[in-house]
């Protein structure tokens, strides 16, 4: 008789839905300011520090489903901020805006 392993299970995190997945220092001293909509409809936060971050609702990568609604997105404003920009050290005078 063969022993059965049991495979891994696929429904086990994985390091893309990991809130932090390239292990980047959060800069936690941005806020959010207010939201906008970019050419293709996708959701941008505007953030305290100067920088913009898209927030998209893309499963199974990108689980954001409070971004698509307009009471949810109003509640996050004030709100610290993880901002990935700031994490890596860019200023957000080199940025394109």
């Amino acid at each position: 008789m063969h022993k059965y392993v049991e495979p891994i299970s696929v429904t086990n995190a994985t390091p893309e839905s990991e809130r932090n997945p390239d292990k980047r220092v959060a800069a936690a001293s941005s806020r959010v300011l207010g939201f906008h909509q970019d050419e293709d409809g996708h959701w941008v936060v505007e953030l305290s520090c100067g920088h913009t971050q898209h927030l998209r609702h893309l499963p199974p990568w990108q689980s954001r489903a409070w971004v698509l609604d307009a009471r949810e997105r109003q509640q996050r404003i004030g709100q610290a901020f993880a901002c990935g920009w700031c994490a890596q050290g860019a200023d957000s005078d080199t940025l394109g805006n």
